[in-house]
């Protein structure tokens, strides 16, 4: 029997974190698949913290970023670095995941040479095409160009059937990020400097934010909220905030928070030390979707700083609380969760909606099914 041969595009390091698993296992079965590997470099450094995790080395790299580079600059350069992989590679099949200009760019690239695209994490939806910005046109966009649409849940299932994707193309298979989370938790972890410094006998907040529709006003918000918070619990909790390399953000939260004693700052962290941190969190505020969907598989609470989600099983399940970016919001909520004990364990308690660590097995299965 022929080998299909499989280009995985991976850009950033969600995706990074998203595809292992599935790289992991169409390696596995290498007596049916031929797999190679394109990073684009969307995010240089952030992406060379992940793979080495699961063994993963790129066979391609674009190297793609340059500083302050515009979305149509990286665009472009997404389209024609990878039309030149899938020139090379004339693969059976392109797999991308989630709705960064990479998997945007990839997908059409692939659409132009006649390849077939599998989106991992197919169907996720806002209803507002500027929030979050540019994710949800690139989501948008993929799903129109892909070819195996693999949701995450019943949810994201539910909004392709509504945009008319037939049911025959369309695989429910759970969370790539769990399967990552789970593969890594156990682990020990090694060399993470960041142990040293955390405070002994406080607890612990974790604060991410990143996201291009939060630069400016919604960061400022973001960070005003986190500066009350330390001063509210000065002697009894730490922040620590990982700071985006996007000098945008850097220089904000920075000039913010650097002053505050109980906010550490620092470097982004690698993955194993980001989930050895998350698990320790006593609550954790975030912009990130992935964090949205790995928190409460380690039942930590989430306040999501956000207008909206794409990812609103976690709200609706209790796990996560969408509070936007206005610092009176964000306050009051994690006030709340940080004095009241019995509010936040009713929402640690609650189950994951995100899946069972076993989709990248049936996301294989799928694509020797199509």
């Amino acid at each position: 029997m022929r080998k299909l041969k499989v280009v995985v595009f991976i850009g950033t390091r969600p995706e990074a974190i998203k595809l292992a698993p599935v790289v992991v296992e169409l390696r596995r079965r290498s007596d049916r698949f031929e797999t190679v590997v394109c990073a684009t470099g969307q995010h240089r450094e952030l992406l060379a913290q992940v793979l080495p995790l699961f063994g993963i080395v790129p066979d391609y790299n674009l190297d793609l970023m340059r500083e302050n580079q515009s979305l149509a600059a990286l665009t472009a350069g997404v389209i024609t670095g990878v039309d030149g992989v899938l020139q090379s590679e004339s693969p059976d099949w392109t797999i991308v995941q989630g709705d960064t200009t990479t998997v945007m760019g990839a997908a059409l690239a692939a659409f132009y040479r006649g390849c077939k695209v599998a989106h991992v994490e197919a169907g996720l939806r806002t209803g507002l095409k500027r929030d979050p910005f540019p994710e949800e046109i690139n989501r948008c966009i993929t799903d129109l160009l892909a070819d195996l649409y693999l949701a995450p849940t019943d949810c994201a299932r539910d909004n392709l059937r509504r945009e008319g994707v037939a049911d025959s193309k369309i695989r429910v298979t759970g969370n790539t990020a769990i399967d990552a989370l789970l593969l890594v938790r156990d682990q020990p972890l090694r060399n993470s400097p960041l142990q040293e410094r955390l405070a002994a006998g406080r607890r612990l907040v974790l604060v991410t934010a990143h996201r291009r529709e939060n630069l400016g006003e919604g960061l400022h918000g973001i960070c005003t909220a986190v500066s009350r918070l330390a001063d509210a619990f000065r002697d009894s909790v730490q922040f620590v905030f990982p700071v985006h390399p996007n000098p945008n953000v850097g220089a904000m939260v920075r000039r913010e928070l650097a002053d505050r004693e109980n906010v550490l700052l620092v470097e982004p962290l690698d993955y194993a030390a980001c989930v050895d941190l998350m698990a320790r969190s006593t609550l954790i505020l975030t912009d990130s979707g992935g964090i949205q969907e790995e928190a409460p598989s380690l039942h930590v609470p989430v306040l999501v700083m956000r207008r909206t989600t794409e990812r609103p099983e976690g709200v609706e399940a209790g796990v996560a609380q969408l509070v936007g970016t206005d610092p009176e919001a964000i306050t009051a909520a994690a006030i709340r969760l940080l004095t009241d004990p019995d509010e936040r364990e009713r929402m640690a308690a609650r189950p994951s909606p995100y899946g069972d660590g076993k989709a990248a097995g049936r996301i294989v299965d799928a694509i020797l099914d199509s």
